[in-house]
Order: structure tokens, then sequence, then C-alpha cells
């Protein structure tokens, strides 16, 4: 059997694809993208995750493969040199400053929805997850509009050739961003600011062994952070917001309880995760599922499947608040991501204001997704209507929240 990742998703049409895959075929190769292999299975993907010195990322880290441009901690570094800059990387997400952005993130999402939730009508994912989890990543990075509004539109271009396999506007648009994290770097050498709050004075004053970090791999972990916190909380937030559009039960119920939101940020996170062409390459053959695949192959971890492995968790179909199974959204091991704080606090204050600020939304047209190697909604058109109180956010409506 072979599997074709640049079949359009169809709402939950993949999924019934991917639980055909996970019975008969769990392991399968691709031909596409100058060849892969593909996980569907929770205990395989598990094991590639953790299994880091037979399964390593220095190789390829993405089907298909982007990294044209040079080398960019810690995604592209295995253990025990990619350590040295998830140390830098850790004390920047630690829950105090997650705590203390969570108010201007707020604002952010404040801004974006007050007036679409007035025009009764709109695209809560072109329109809110398009550009909300932008101006919020940028509270991360300290980084003003002028920069953002540059990595958005570069970056918008880096992932549509990314999807459309053009290998030359990839590297064009890698190396355009290089460029914006070469002025940002700039910019910290002469105005420096706090290393236990800003990401790029903390890698410019880091020290291992004794001295500075190289510079090339400081421009390329910038380079690297410029994006990655921008394209998943995009693809998530349409998801979410297709599946609450389509369960007014569930609207209502977290709207009542509020409390119930966390947890139920971490169900659509399994339900819709967003990624599904990470990889690694195994050093040696290695068998998977009884399938054996050779050395050196890049391999696929579709997280989008694994995390409705029916055996793992009960009705994998089904959203259940509580779930005591361990989704793996956002991946395990060593390279799991080092910003989950931070997502779950922005995907948290999304749900909660936009639960808020409406009395109910509904889709109102057909719904877009996006292409391998990302999965989700991209395009969600709605009618919604506004609440007339708000609990969260009445002190986000002032100028003080915004600053």
């Amino acid at each position: 059997m072979t599997f074709d990742p640049l079949v359009p998703d169809t709402g939950h049409d993949v999924h019934a694809l991917y639980r055909d895959l996970r019975a008969s075929c769990p392991v399968v190769h691709s031909g596409r993208y100058r060849g892969f292999w593909a996980l569907f299975r929770y205990g395989d993907v598990v094991r590639v995750l953790t299994e880091s010195q037979r399964f390593i990322t220095s190789v390829q880290n993405v089907v298909p493969k982007v990294a044209f441009t040079g080398r960019r901690p810690p995604l592209h570094l295995d253990p025990p040199e990619h350590t040295i800059y998830r140390r830098v990387l850790n004390p920047l997400l630690r829950a105090g400053r997650i705590d203390a952005l969570e108010g201007r993130v707020r604002a952010h999402a404040v801004e974006h929805l007050r007036p679409l939730i007035a025009r009764g009508h709109c695209d809560l994912g072109t329109e809110f997850a398009g550009g909300y989890p932008i101006l919020a990543f940028a509270e991360f990075l300290n980084v003003d509009r002028r920069v953002i509004d540059q990595v958005r539109d570069i970056g918008g271009i880096y992932v549509e050739s990314l999807r459309d396999f053009n290998d030359d506007a990839v590297r064009a648009a890698s190396l355009d961003l290089y460029e914006v994290a070469r002025e940002l770097i700039a910019d910290r050498m002469a105005n420096p600011l706090d290393p236990a709050d800003d990401p790029t004075s903390a890698l410019l004053v880091a020290r291992h062994e004794g001295q500075p970090l190289p510079p090339d791999m400081v421009l390329g972990m910038i380079r690297q952070v410029l994006v990655v916190g921008i394209i998943a909380p995009t693809v998530v937030i349409g998801s979410m917001v297709v599946h609450l559009a389509t369960d007014r039960a569930l609207q209502d119920e977290l709207r009542a309880t509020p409390a119930l939101i966390p947890d139920a940020v971490e169900e659509l996170l399994r339900l819709y995760s967003p990624y599904r062409g990470f990889a690694r390459t195994a050093t040696e053959p290695v068998t998977l599922s009884g399938t054996t695949i050779p050395a050196g192959e890049p391999i696929a971890m579709v997280f989008t499947s694994a995390n409705r492995d029916e055996t793992v968790f009960d009705c994998p179909d089904e959203f259940r608040l509580g779930r005591a199974e361990r989704h793996i959204a956002f991946g395990l091991g060593p390279h799991q991501c080092p910003g989950i704080p931070f997502a779950r606090m922005e995907l948290r204050v999304a749900l909660e204001e936009l639960l808020d600020r409406t009395s109910g939304f509904e889709l109102a047209g057909p719904v877009d997704m996006t292409r391998w190697p990302e999965y989700g909604a991209t395009s969600v058109p709605v009618r919604i209507s506004a609440r007339a109180a708000n609990t969260f956010t009445d002190a986000c409506d002032s100028e003080d929240c915004a600053r």
C-alpha cells in the first residue's frame, strides 16, 4: 500500500483514512517528497520521539525537507548539542513570565474579536486565527509590529512554498527570514534587553564552557523561533472554532463553566493535532509494527493520526473532557515543544474571549483546510452573536491592558 500526503483534506475524511491505515498499514512508504515513511500508530510515534539516539533530527526533521539554508537550533541538532540551546530558551517559558504576558496577549485577542463580533459575521480562521497568534507571539519575542508584519508576510510565503514543494521559493523565503533575524540581533546588540525576558538577548549573553554561543547558531535559532510559534496556533484555533461551531451544547457548557476551558483545550489539541510532517531519520534499520525501515530514510510522525489511536484512546473521535490518556500534540522526548506553557495560555485565552464575548456562533459556509505537513482549518466563516456582558475581559477593554 502507498500513501499520498497531497490528497486534499476534507473535514473528517482524513481521519477515516488514518483509521484504515492504523488498522491495515500503520507504517507506509510514500513516493512523494523524494520518498519517506509515515507512522500512524501512537506507540510507533512515541517510540521514535523518545529513542533519540536511534532516531535523529540532524539529517531531516520535516517532510518535506526544508533545511536548505543552515542549521537552526534546537530542532536541527541532536542531544547533547541541542540541549545547550534548550537551556537558554526554557527559562523564558517559565510560569511567571507566561503569567506576565497573559494580559497583553488577551488584549490582542480582544482587539481582533471585538469588530468581528460587532459585524455579526466573519471568518474566524483568516480574520482571528490568522492574526491574533502572530501578535501574541510578538509579545514573547519583544518585537514591534513592523518586525512581526515582516515575519507574517515572509512566513506566509514560506509555508505556502513548503506545502507546494517549491524548494527554490522555500529557500528564498528562508533567506529573507534570516535577514529579519540578523536585523533583530543587531538591534539587541545595540539596545540589549533583560535576558531573563528576551530570547534574543538571552542567546547573546549565554555561555557554554565559558564561551559565547557560535554566532551562526544564534542566528539560526532566532530564525527558527521567528516562525515556529505562529504556524501551529493558526490552524489549531481554526479547528477549535470549527468544532465548537458544530457543537452548540459544548459552547454553552464552556460558557457556563469556563473553568473547563483548559481541559477542553487539551482535548481539542488531541482531536486536531496540527502536525503530521515532523520527521526523524533512523541511524540503523528499525522494525516498527512489523515493517522494517532502512537506515537513513526520513520517517514522518503523523501526530494527527496517533492522537486518535483507538488502542490508546477510548472512542477516539469523540470529544471527552477529563481523559486520562496523554496526547502527544506537543511531542515527547528531548525535542518536545519548549513553548507548551505559552501555547496553552494563548489557546485558552482565545477560547475564553471568543466564548465570553459571544452568545453563540455557527458555520456560515464551507471550511477550508490546510495541506500537509500541517493539519487544520484555515478559513472558518461563521455567523456570530454578541453577548451582553463579559466575565473575563472587562479590564481588558481599558488602555492599561493594551499596553
